[in-house]
């Protein structure tokens, strides 16, 4: 999917980039697989922002995904590629013989009518799911479980892929794309290939506008408050750098630079060989 260019004709077409949706074939969600989404605009459910900078925005739907994959040993057929507001990476639409349709993420190379695959006896092609234990060591893999049964929670943005490296004692090693290596049960499963519009990267919203279609607004920085409005307000022109007499923090106070705030005895280390640093995991 390459990207659009602009002459610079105006300020904003001077450095904004559009993906040309070459790759999508069909332009109308399914209708039996997409939900309302309810906006928030941040706020609880007692009407208090608690997520700031989020509102207005075009209305979107939700495509609900199959990210379990759980339907093994019936063989679907690609019907579309679609565009997914709510996600960097394309949906491909699957038809399944049993004619049963679900929605799963596209892969690189995966083409209208091509056929997909899921199961322990599914062989290892790209869109194909299996479990790591049926997976030959060195494939790109996306899409994985943390723990069998639950669908895949790591790798699915647009153009990730992770590297299935080794297996040992029931556990499969995991190079995701942070670098991170993680041991995974090798009854989970995942899903062959990389993900698909990886040139979503190059794309450059260019001006404001784009962010409010998002439903992003605008916040401005702590060091251009006053006192009484951010710990970082106040001073003579640009001040309060960081590093000095006093560090940037949240609204709030929490720091915002190099604090750590993962859990140090977190249930999941045991799992981390590597961590995304390239140092290994000490674990306790």
């Amino acid at each position: 999917m390459p990207v659009k260019t602009f002459r610079p004709l105006t300020p904003s077409l001077r450095y904004i980039t559009f993906a040309d949706f070459s790759d999508v074939t069909k332009h109308q969600p399914e209708r039996s697989l997409v939900q309302t989404r309810k906006k928030t605009g941040g706020r609880n459910h007692y009407g208090r922002i608690t997520a700031r900078g989020i509102g207005g925005g075009h209305k979107q739907k939700i495509r609900l995904v199959d990210f379990k994959r759980n339907k093994h040993g019936v063989e679907a057929t690609v019907a579309a590629i679609e565009y997914d507001p709510l996600r960097s990476a394309r949906l491909a639409l699957l038809d399944y013989k049993d004619g049963e349709k679900r929605y799963i993420i596209a892969p690189v190379g995966i083409q209208v009518g091509g056929k997909i695959l899921s199961g322990p006896g599914a062989p290892p092609e790209v869109g194909n799911a299996l479990p790591l234990k049926a997976i030959p060591v060195g494939l790109s893999v996306h899409n994985i479980e943390l723990i069998p049964g639950r669908g895949g929670q790591m790798v699915r943005t647009a153009g990730a892929a992770a590297t299935l490296m080794s297996r040992d004692e029931g556990y499969a090693q995991i190079r995701l794309p942070s670098g991170e290596i993680r041991r995974v049960n090798e009854e989970c499963y995942a899903t062959i290939g990389q993900v698909g519009n990886p040139e979503h990267e190059n794309v450059i919203l260019g001006k404001a506008g784009r962010s409010r279609h998002r439903g992003i607004r605008p916040i401005n920085r702590g060091v251009v408050r006053n006192p009484v409005d951010h710990p970082n307000g106040g001073g003579a022109g640009k001040s309060k750098g960081g590093g000095g007499w006093q560090q940037l923090t949240s609204p709030w106070g929490l720091l915002a630079k190099g604090y750590k705030t993962r859990v140090k005895r977190k249930q999941s280390n045991r799992f981390i060989v590597v961590r995304r640093d390239g140092r290994p995991m000490k674990n306790k």
